[in-house]
């Protein structure tokens, strides 16, 4: 499968310095001259495809696998035939990523849809206040807002609003439609096409004729190396701010409150909802569509499975699930038991 329509040329690499540059051991010396181009699954990889084995469960794709060479960890790699080089690595899938990155250098962010602006678009509206840096580029229909930022070579793709006083360090990407205000945005941050950054967060008090406003008068700050998925929402702060820690990512679809607080190296799964002054620590993991109650502390490198509703903080280290969540061996017991009633419920019925 040819992704070049997309993704630019393909950038060939030689075997041997592949597997220096992503920090594997070339198994097979005489190899080192194969020249690699793609990236592709075991079961369709060809001779000039790599790719990688994560698990015994692919053992059996190598039927039909040509590849110019198979990534894999010292344990599985007895089980590669012997016809087949192999990169010997601690973490397959990350020194995969890595190749897939040397290869597919366009793909690692959005690109613009005309192709290579050069600086700002003539289309464009950018207030005569903002500062756009050298190598910036703001394409057509983008939005720059008074007193804006933006950094040397981050990019302002079509359709997005950038709000005044916002400021974009270097090298980030905001996506097709997407809006930013009340923000500041780090390096090398990647915000997906209609994401929403900086708007209101929900705050009402009641009164005696209904709900009354409270005015959030807080920001957002997203740090280096964040990625923000598509159609996600982040709410600025109450009076804090709202703040997504380094090399957080976050997938589609994720609703994010007011005066949240996500530590570095997380990640969060699709349809995620965290509601406000929530603080989460490093490297928490939360599946989809998992709900966390406001004013609570998650512990680092926690773990929450999907669709859990979090209710009360979490200790650093835990693992839950369940909806009230809990431990997550106690979840686990709990749905083999409602699975056991069941089956005996539909044999009974059955009789």
């Amino acid at each position: 499968m040819d992704q070049n329509q997309f993704f630019g040329a393909r950038q060939s690499i030689r075997l041997d310095d592949l597997a220096a540059r992503i920090g594997a051991e070339l198994s097979t010396k005489s190899a080192g001259e194969r020249m690699v181009e793609t990236i592709a699954p075991i079961y369709r990889a060809g001779p000039f495809d790599i790719c990688y084995i994560s698990s015994k469960r692919g053992v059996k794709e190598f039927e039909t696998c040509r590849a110019a060479a198979v990534i894999c960890a010292p344990a599985l790699k007895p089980l590669v035939p012997s016809s087949l080089p192999t990169l010997v690595s601690d973490a397959p899938q990350l020194a995969f990523a890595r190749a897939a990155a040397l290869l597919y250098p366009a793909s690692m962010r959005p690109q613009l849809a005309l192709g290579r602006a050069s600086g700002i678009s003539p289309q464009a509206v950018v207030d005569d206040t903002a500062v756009i840096e050298k190598s910036a580029e703001i394409a057509p229909f983008a939005v720059v807002g008074a007193r804006a930022v933006i950094g040397a070579g981050s990019r302002i793709l079509c359709g997005a609003v950038i709000g005044p006083g916002v400021k974009i360090g270097r090298n980030s990407t905001i996506g097709v439609h997407t809006s930013v205000s009340n923000a500041l945005i780090g390096n090398n941050v990647i915000v997906h096409t209609g994401a929403r950054i900086g708007q209101d967060g929900f705050g009402y008090a009641a009164g005696p004729t209904g709900m009354v406003k409270l005015p959030q008068v807080g920001r957002v700050i997203l740090q280096d190396d964040v990625e923000i998925g598509a159609n996600t929402t982040i709410d600025r702060g109450a009076m804090d701010d709202t703040v997504i820690g380094e090399g957080t990512k976050i997938d589609n679809l994720v609703q994010i409150g007011h005066n949240v607080q996500i530590g570095r190296h997380c990640g969060i799964v699709s349809q995620v909802g965290i509601a406000g002054s929530t603080r989460i620590g490093d490297g928490v993991m939360i599946g989809g569509q998992a709900g966390l109650n406001g004013h609570i502390v998650i512990g680092s490198g926690a773990q929450i499975a999907a669709k859990s509703g979090v209710l009360t903080s979490i200790a650093p280290g835990a693992r839950i699930g369940g909806n009230p969540a809990g431990p997550i061996r106690d979840y686990l017991r709990d749905v083999a038991e409602m699975e056991k009633r069941l089956a005996k419920a539909g044999e009974n019925k059955g009789e």
